[in-house]
């Protein structure tokens, strides 16, 4: 039986089903994406607007990512049980009325609790991973998922210098600075309206068609068999789920941190203005444009070189490399100084969230949405623990000099993911070195192998 799994990325293409889910999940993710963040760049006029205290706003950026932990946990087994079209279709339909809401808040209490809502969008990473995971073959599944992923993460960065802009761009209209991030705010969450259509009119959940469909036609229909349960349950029980729980943690955690605090750590350390900082901060999130793919493409190579211990040691040597460029940022006196250094260790951290990711395919086949699900989740377990550390150290530069510690320290999490002659002997050969790369041919290769279908 064949898998149907594409052995090669053709970027410019949406003829085939494996492409277009390529496309279209990471858009949808790159939308649910800059919904997630949009309140982050206009937290200083709302801190004005609501005069809330640092403690509040840890708060609020811990509100951003604590209830994506939970649903991150649901969607995983959800993909396997009834398919990323229909999973992500309803995430985007359910994940824009907090988004929309968010918009009425006319309190500091009423922004936390629709702060909180917004978080489940960021659940969307997990369906993207899974839906690449399960349409490209083992020798680009690195790349594909981590060019998803980066290009679909780059609208973090998107809303970091979009939202100011879009705001002045309400103000000239002669709206008032508390109705113009509120109209601002409305923009995102019609956005996901539309994908939310488009990826239900446009996707299939496997290469065979729709998950459904062939299960109640009697035919396989992808990881994890039934999913739901049993697939969480068979990813609890492998040890290197929570390796990878933990190393996602230091770096996807670390990422969302610096794009919650980033924009107003650049207005009250070097006295940036909010279209400045918002642009500096932009250029952080935007290094997932070429940095994922780039973590995910090197993973590929590596483990056609020398086996699937090497994507686990690139991911090793790109957390140390994400500890110490934190480290330098959090020490940086001077706003240049710190601008390079918050690159130097984004390139780093998203190269290490790429390479994450390019590991998950090869985990444990059978629980792909549990898997999946749970190392996302680790995500945002080390986004709300750094906010936590923020509340009580109470000063931004201690708290990212103690997570460049913390982020070194879990290196050593990553170097224990091991895999055995027994599992990588499972696991098909890539059919060529050249098919790692993303390319542009006119027809989409199909690989013969069954691996993860």
């Amino acid at each position: 039986m064949t898998s149907g799994q594409a052995t090669r990325i053709q970027l410019f293409s949406i003829r085939s089903p494996q492409m277009r889910a390529f496309h279209l999940s990471w858009m949808a993710f790159f939308v649910c994406f800059f919904a997630w963040f949009a309140c982050a760049p206009l937290m200083p006029v709302i801190q004005g607007e609501f005069g809330l205290t640092p403690g509040q706003i840890a708060n609020i950026n811990i509100a951003a990512v604590a209830v994506t932990i939970l649903v991150r946990l649901i969607v995983g087994p959800l993909c396997d049980r009834y398919g990323p079209r229909r999973t992500y279709t309803a995430l985007l339909l359910v994940g824009a009325v907090p988004v929309l809401g968010v918009a009425s808040a006319q309190s500091y209490e009423a922004f936390l609790f629709f702060r909180l809502l917004i978080g489940a969008v960021g659940a969307s990473f997990v369906i993207t991973q899974y839906h690449t995971s399960v349409m490209f073959a083992p020798n680009v599944v690195g790349t594909a998922n981590a060019a998803a992923a980066g290009w679909g993460n780059a609208g973090g960065g998107f809303a970091q210098g979009a939202m100011p802009l879009l705001l002045g761009a309400v103000l000239m209209l002669g709206v008032g600075e508390a109705m113009g991030w509120r109209v601002a705010l409305l923009v995102p969450g019609l956005l996901m309206l539309v994908m939310a259509g488009l990826y239900w009119r446009f996707t299939q959940d496997c290469p065979q068609g729709d998950y459904v469909d062939l299960r109640a036609r009697g035919l396989r229909q992808g990881a994890g068999g039934n999913g739901g349960l049993a697939s969480f349950r068979e990813a609890c029980a492998n040890y290197r789920v929570w390796l990878l729980f933990v190393t996602y943690g230091a770096c996807f955690g670390v990422e969302i941190f610096i794009h919650n605090i980033a924009a107003i750590h650049f207005v009250d350390r070097f006295g940036l203005s909010l279209t400045s900082a918002g642009i500096a901060a932009a250029s952080f999130g935007l290094l997932a444009l070429f940095a994922r793919a780039l973590g995910g493409w090197l993973s590929d190579r590596l483990a056609g070189w020398r086996g699937l211990d090497m994507r686990v040691t690139l991911l090793f040597v790109l957390m140390i490399g994400e500890g110490l460029g934190l480290f330098a940022f959090a020490m940086a006196g001077h706003v240049g100084f710190a601008v390079v250094a918050m690159l130097v260790f984004g390139l780093f951290t998203h190269m290490a969230c790429g390479a994450t990711y390019a590991l998950v395919p090869f985990i444990d086949r059978r629980a792909l949405g549990g898997v999946a699900g749970i190392v996302g989740a680790g995500g945002n377990v080390g986004a709300v623990a750094a906010g936590f550390v923020m509340k009580g150290v109470g000063d931004v530069q201690q708290t990212l000099a103690i997570l460049g510690v913390l982020v070194g320290a879990s290196a050593l999490c990553a170097i224990a993911v091991r895999f055995g002659p027994g599992h990588e002997a499972r696991e098909p050969a890539p059919t060529s070195p050249r098919e790692t790369a993303i390319e542009a041919p006119p027809k989409v290769a199909i690989a013969d192998s069954a691996a993860g279908a």
